[in-house]
């Protein structure tokens, strides 16, 4: 009998110092970074007064969406002045043809006329161009992620009125110890884990810096603030569940972290 107290006393001992050890164990935390995105910014070509908005943040929108209107008085203005040059020019390239023929005009004014001609149709086209460019197209098909000016607004040349946020251009960046380079390579796939986030959830790697830098403060700790790490950026093979900002941890060589098997 008391034997059998031992023993069992032996067994729940071992069992006790288990869990304890289990307990003790040390957590896996991941590297720590976030989820950022390669914007496309649409912009007019020339300032103007923003007339009207067809898309609201957060729609999708295709490659060749109408996006916007920029108003558009100058370019029209332009346009119907060198319209009229254009016809002028028509005009006295006919006079000077009909003269060649009859033998009264002289080759150098043909020439001149021609030369004229080319020079009206150039501007009208340019003309043309620049008018067409008062609607913003979608050049690529993804999000609207921002929008800067509203309708009303005067938004500057180059100055973007809006961003797209395309799904392949979502990306995640976190930072590595050199000690840990040497187990990362570019096309490794790398685990993503993140608040209420899949547990398939993964990404590719794509970008290892080559130079070193402090850890930045965005994820700066007591333990991480005085280490030199790398950035490497990773695709993610769902983008459509991530946000741009959201921090992510990530593992190498996919597997459950310690935290997730208790």
């Amino acid at each position: 009998m008391t034997s059998s107290r031992t023993i069992l006393r032996i067994l729940t001992a071992l069992t006790l110092g288990t869990m304890l050890a289990g307990c003790n164990e040390p957590r896996n935390p991941g590297y720590q970074g976030w989820v950022e995105a390669d914007m496309i910014f649409v912009s007019p070509d020339e300032s103007g007064r923003v007339t009207k908005l067809d898309v609201r943040e957060g729609d999708e929108v295709k490659a060749g969406s109408r996006l916007y209107s920029v108003d558009d008085d100058m370019q029209q203005a332009d346009l119907n002045q060198n319209n009229a040059t254009l016809a002028n020019a028509q005009q006295s390239y006919d006079r000077a043809s009909s003269l060649s023929k009859t033998g009264s005009g002289t080759i150098a004014n043909l020439d001149a006329a021609v030369s004229a001609l080319r020079v009206a149709e150039a501007r009208v086209v340019t003309s043309q161009t620049r008018l067409a460019r008062r609607i913003g197209y979608a050049p690529v098909s993804g999000t609207v992620q921002q929008i800067y000016f509203r309708v009303g607004e005067t938004v500057p040349a180059q100055r973007p009125v809006l961003s797209i946020m395309p799904p392949g251009n979502m990306k995640v960046r976190f930072y590595v110890p050199e000690t840990d380079l040497p187990k990362l390579a570019i096309g490794e796939e790398v685990q993503v884990t993140c608040d209420n986030c899949a547990a398939d959830l993964t990404a590719k790697i794509y970008f290892i810096a080559t130079s070193v830098e402090y850890t930045p403060p965005v994820i700066y700790s007591l333990d991480e603030r005085n280490k030199l790490v790398y950035l490497v950026q990773a695709r993610p093979s769902r983008p459509d569940v991530l946000r741009v900002g959201q921090p992510i941890s990530v593992f190498i060589n996919p597997k459950t972290p310690v935290a997730d098997k208790r």
